[in-house]
């Protein structure tokens, strides 16, 4: 994956650039329709692309683990295969589905053991395995396995809960640098911001995740019912810190604000 900053706004942080890889190009910024189980629903693939336009597909590790399974993906030939959509997909790396279902789960240094909500049967999510998934599934885009904290969230616990995602992303990183691509297409790999509504946690986050050098960095844990302007506050301050050069996703934003 290649990244082209094209433009950059010189009264604000605004940018417009380029992603290519191997499926195709993203013009950004760009809002990704999300596919959490390989479509997006009541959405056949050729209106997505003819009618939505749409550049960049989401899919859900999570959901695809449990449902079709990994056994099915890989014999498709990946989620390309799998459901007929020929442009870029990114998956994200079920940290936020095991955030929300906080009722069944339970969080360790190892990882993260949880109960489906298809049928109650208990999984465990690791770091090294989410890659392992990540890389059956086939996105040209696939994100680090973390931990999203609540809002709000006690300083305390977002300190504790940042270190932990921060070793994480070490053992991602030695993971997807020590396995290939199954089929054929490259896949870039994007670590998560972290720290919840924290100035200073999101700071040492942005600081830690820009150090890795990767394709691209993703901004994650806002838009979880935090008020707008701490969200805004969280990002302004995070993308001071994130390379200029990299692309950044910023996770979990469904609607554009309507100027």
């Amino acid at each position: 994956m290649t990244f082209q900053l094209l433009h950059t706004d010189p009264h604000s942080r605004a940018r417009s650039g380029q992603i290519e890889t191997d499926h195709g190009t993203i013009n950004t910024p760009i809002f990704m329709p999300v596919g959490t189980a390989a479509t997006v629903k009541a959405v056949h693939q050729h209106e997505l692309r003819d009618d939505i336009k749409a550049q960049i597909c989401l899919g859900n590790t999570y959901h695809l683990y449990l449902r079709p399974g990994l056994d099915v993906l890989r014999a498709a030939g990946g989620i390309h295969g799998f459901n007929g959509w020929k442009g870029p997909v990114l998956t994200d790396s079920g940290g936020f589905q095991v955030y929300s279902l906080a009722h069944r789960r339970k969080i360790k240094e190892e990882g993260v053991t949880f109960q489906s909500h298809i049928d109650g049967s208990k999984h465990t999510f690791t770091p090294e395995n989410v890659m392992d998934i990540q890389r059956i599934i086939g996105a040209d885009i696939i994100m680090a396995f973390d931990e999203c904290t609540p809002y709000p969230c006690e300083y305390k616990y977002a300190e504790k809960s940042l270190g932990l995602t921060h070793r994480w992303l070490e053992r991602c990183i030695e993971r997807f640098d020590n396995t290939e691509p199954i089929y054929g297409h490259k896949q870039a790999f994007f670590p998560i911001v972290q720290g919840s509504t924290y100035p200073e946690l999101r700071k040492i986050s942005a600081e830690t995740i820009a150090s890795h050098g990767r394709e691209g960095n993703a901004i994650g844990g806002l838009s979880v019912g935090e008020p707008a302007e701490e969200m805004y506050a969280m990002t302004e301050l995070v993308t001071e810190i994130l390379p200029k050069d990299k692309p950044r996703y910023l996770m979990g934003v469904g609607t554009p604000k309507i100027f």
